[in-house]
């Protein structure tokens, strides 16, 4: 008869910092208050990863301490990396790409109509390919045209280090696979390495960037110009239903009262708020109050 060894035990992976479910909660807790994102219980591991690298470069000696810093008013700075390490920030040009033709058409209306600037806001810039890409489509609609309405493109995000390599606009040669014909030398350079390519200036002056918080408590977040456009994309999925609801009552103040706000695919705001008007696939008009309902159904996107 064979004879084979006793089965070894499988234990989990020691982790180098404890990390108990009374630290996830006050991650969760933080999180949620500082940037509004509702974490899912599930997400203990993927909290651990994104946050033990910060853990480490401080010499903390386990994530209690590293929270009690961070609440502290000496880890006030160590706040920002905090929720740089905790965002997302999955993104490629012309992500959605539905969207752009819809808005391409708005700047040939508000052209026709005698508009002198046009002025779009993405909220969520990321590594910057959504506002690069919200500039392509406009310069492109505004090809050919005598008199076109001058493109300003304000790019917000709340992660800093993202919003440092948007400004910087240099990607890998394999991004601008998806790019429709003729923008990859239209619109970009390729660098000497032969390996990446910057967006050329003409580009790049149309669109400025900065921080910004989608639940600071601020109206209007400081933005003093209405929006023809606002991008709020693949974001207000992180939050719970009411920080989405708060969210979404700020933007038509800030957007002109024919603006169109697009949000992500997985994001339905139908009927969520009086003055978006459902315009088309995860596109909103802004309407006056009481202004008649969309003539289209519902529908989960």
């Amino acid at each position: 008869m064979a004879m084979f060894p006793p089965l070894t035990p499988i234990h989990p992976p020691t982790r180098e910092f404890v990390f108990t479910e009374a630290d996830f909660e006050r991650v969760r807790n933080l999180i949620r208050r500082t940037a509004g994102i509702a974490l899912n219980p599930s997400k203990k591991d993927m909290v651990y990863g994104r946050l033990v690298k910060r853990v480490r470069e401080l010499g903390q000696a386990d994530f209690a301490t590293y929270l009690a810093h961070l609440e502290s008013p000496s880890g006030r700075s160590e706040l920002e990396a905090f929720t740089n390490a905790m965002t997302t920030n999955l993104t490629y040009f012309f992500r959605e790409e539905h969207h752009f033709p819809i808005l391409a058409e708005h700047y040939r209306q508000r052209a026709a109509a005698g508009a002198d600037v046009f002025r779009v806001w993405c909220a969520a810039a990321s590594t910057g390919e959504e506002p690069y890409s919200i500039a392509m489509a406009l310069l492109d609609a505004q090809a050919g045209m005598g008199r076109a309405p001058r493109i300003q493109i304000l790019a917000t995000d709340l992660d800093t280090q993202v919003l440092l390599q948007a400004r910087e606009a240099v990607y890998p040669l394999a991004a601008l696979d998806k790019l429709p014909t003729g923008y990859a030398s239209r619109y970009f350079e390729t660098l000497p390495d032969g390996k990446q390519v910057r967006v050329k200036p003409a580009l790049r002056q149309i669109v400025s960037f900065r921080r910004l918080n989608l639940i600071d408590p601020q109206s209007g977040w400081g933005i003093s110009e209405r929006m023809d456009a606002v991008f709020c994309r693949n974001v207000m999925i992180y939050f719970d239903r009411q920080t989405q609801l708060d969210v979404l009552a700020k933007f038509p103040p800030v957007l002109r009262e024919d603006g169109v706000l697009f949000v992500g695919h997985s994001e339905n705001f139908y009927q969520a708020n009086p003055r978006l008007k459902l315009r088309g696939k995860t596109v909103y008009e802004v309407v006056t109050p009481g202004q008649a309902a969309p003539a289209v159904s519902p529908r989960r996107i």
